[in-house]
């Protein structure tokens, strides 16, 4: 499935012109924090609307194509909303950078069933049908992405655990080799080989976000949970629960409601680790040792 690219710009001052129609300016511009990998902006126009920007080196302008096309993706399955996707740009000028505009969301005032609506919404995205999103194959994307700042790998596969195994642990394995002795990097090769007989293929493949934690997601201007940054791809949805669960988890509420509406399969708890060593692994890559204890602790308890 191809999802229209956001119109695209040579420059911020050219963007506003095109979608505003040379009827604003921007007033104020106010930073914001949290972001690890963009900056980010509240941009106030002289209308007094707000828009949203994201912004990076005109290098890294490949952040933005990934973020717009999981976006979209996400949007389509009509089972929860996401911020609309304005458009995207890069600056013609040595020192310029690279954007995206976005819908500026203002929710302040949560449902009062707010965990549990996000529960039932999670479930329909994961049941929503996921044909057409992976060209040649049923597990992966459309194109590679990215977790965090690193490179994801998204080439399809017919099945989930080769998939799990090809592109999700082995590329963050080998980049964490350095921090491994012969001891850890034989279990490693045991745990792969062996996946096998930890993880299930999934009754259906389902379109995930691929780094849902609590920074991922936000509360839209109709109350409910809107989806944010996403690493999307095709594959189990036990991962992205996993993930709600990898730094400090959810509501029960949250999980009461998903399960109602998408059952999991029975042994959850027992592979859930293995799907969060992946997220660690990306910490270890992308932060160092502090996560390398987190990672042998989940290598040891799979492979003794």
């Amino acid at each position: 499935m191809a999802f229209p690219a956001p119109p695209h710009f040579s420059s911020l001052e050219n963007a506003l012109a095109s979608l505003f129609k040379d009827k604003v300016a921007i007033t104020r511009s106010d930073r914001l924090s949290g972001g690890d990998i963009n900056e980010a902006y509240v941009l106030t126009l002289s209308d007094n609307s707000r828009i949203f920007m994201k912004t990076n080196t005109k290098e890294n302008a490949g952040f933005f194509t990934a973020e717009a096309m999981g976006l979209n993706a996400i949007a389509q399955t009509g089972a929860i909303r996401t911020p609309q996707i304005l458009c995207s740009g890069c600056s013609e000028v040595k020192s310029g950078y690279s954007f995206l505009l976005l819908e500026y969301i203002d929710g302040k005032q949560r449902l009062a069933n707010y965990w549990e609506a996000f529960g039932h919404q999670l479930a329909a995205m994961h049941n929503a049908p996921a044909a057409g999103l992976v060209p040649q194959g049923i597990y992966g994307f459309c194109q590679d992405n990215y977790i965090g700042a690193s490179t994801q790998c998204n080439t399809p596969r017919g099945k989930w655990i080769p998939f799990f195994r090809d592109c999700r642990l082995k590329p963050q394995f080998e980049s964490a080799a350095s921090y491994f002795n012969d001891s850890d990097l034989a279990k490693i090769t045991k745990l792969l080989d062996k996946l096998d007989d930890f993880l299930l293929e999934p009754e259906h493949p389902s379109l995930l976000h691929g780094d849902l934690w609590s920074g991922n997601f936000l509360t839209g201007n109709d109350g409910k949970a809107w989806l944010i940054d996403p690493a999307a791809y095709v594959g189990h949805a036990e991962a992205d629960i996993a993930m709600t669960e990898l730094f400090g988890g959810f509501p029960p509420a949250f999980y009461a409601a998903y399960q109602e509406s998408a059952p999991m399969q029975p042994g959850y708890q027992q592979r859930r680790d293995l799907y969060n060593l992946y997220h660690l692994l990306n910490h270890l890559n992308l932060f160092g040792r502090t996560y390398l204890s987190s990672v042998k602790r989940i290598i040891k308890k799979y492979i003794p």
